[in-house]
């Protein structure tokens, strides 16, 4: 399981999140000696090819005489769905609830899943039936369950991906399936770009957050007083016709370089106790990327370890 702090470790470690295939070892390696403390890594849709024994052996002994650990696995797809990509994902995620232990991780989190074009509680009777038997194979594993806040462009309405953007599914996916083992993979990042305050959510749902995603974001009210929400979260957009583009009302940034402040959002989760990993969520700010991006990740990394402090042993 995740490795426990001692006195001269942090609660909270930061790092980052690592896309998980067979080359992940190396990448790790190269930005280790930066500071990151823990490693997400993290599947698109399928674990399809993925060698878990030769992955987990290859990653730990790049971990080995280091203080940094696996914080958790991520599968994100659709599981509730037939097609062939989703049925991958359903597989998915029992492989790596089955193969969590061989990272000394016990969090494996992703996306729902949803039933496409659908509301979000027409979603709720496949939610139960795919998920109540994956939380109890998970629990037999001591594995928890960590459900990524991202909307994926879905609304309450319809949408492709996940349910679990929001606190009203929060409470119905809780209450289909109350397992202790299921919980959040929360950021601000995709509660500030519908424009919600993320600090009273955080203060209200911090107990089930198991794992925390280092994203950000800036949120331009001056763009929203004059055009609304209707412009996008992803850059300028040039309108045929239109004598100026409309500017982004939203960016998803890397912390550092948003609007949120992290020494908050750690005191919350200190708050109820949160021992876990904050792992950055890197390419996605509009400036901090391309040749810039890992120079964003250290400056994230250097700004959230500033948030949490460093730890100091109290005279005895």
């Amino acid at each position: 399981m995740s490795k426990t702090p001692t006195a001269l470790e942090p609660d909270i470690r930061i790092g980052t999140l690592v896309n998980a295939g067979m080359k992940s070892p190396e990448y790790i390696q190269q930005i280790l000696p930066h500071g990151f403390e823990s490693f997400s890594l993290t599947f698109w849709q399928t674990c399809e090819g993925v060698n878990f024994k030769k992955l987990a052996k290859e990653v730990n002994a790049v971990l080995e005489g280091t203080d940094a650990v696996i914080s958790s696995l991520g599968v994100f797809g659709n599981p509730l769905e037939s097609e062939a990509k989703d049925k991958e994902t359903l597989k998915g995620w029992r492989q790596c609830i089955d193969n969590a232990h061989l990272f000394n991780c016990d969090i494996v989190a992703g996306f729902t899943g949803r039933v496409r074009g659908k509301r979000i509680d027409e979603s709720m009777k496949a939610f139960k039936r795919i998920w109540t038997p994956l939380a109890k194979r998970a629990a037999g594993k001591g594995v928890r369950i960590a459900f990524e806040n991202c909307d994926m462009g879905g609304t309450w309405q319809t949408g492709d991906w996940n349910i679990a953007h929001n606190p009203t599914a929060w409470e119905m996916m809780f209450d289909a399936v109350p397992a202790d083992n299921m919980g959040l993979e929360w950021e601000p990042c995709h509660q500030m770009v519908s424009l919600i305050d993320p600090m009273p959510q955080l203060r209200e749902w911090a107990p089930k957050i198991f794992h925390v995603h280092g994203k950000d974001a800036s949120v331009h009210w001056d763009v929203v007083r004059k055009y609304g929400v209707h412009s996008s979260m992803h850059g300028d957009i040039a309108l045929p016709g239109a004598s100026q583009s409309v500017p982004a009302f939203a960016y998803h940034r890397t912390p550092g370089f948003g609007d949120s402040n992290w020494a908050d959002i750690i005191t919350e989760l200190r708050r109820v106790n949160f021992n876990g990993c904050i792992d950055i969520e890197g390419w996605h700010d509009p400036v901090m990327n391309g040749k810039l991006e890992m120079s964003g990740q250290v400056r994230g990394l250097n700004y959230l370890k500033s948030c949490r402090g460093d730890f100091v042993p109290n005279p005895v």
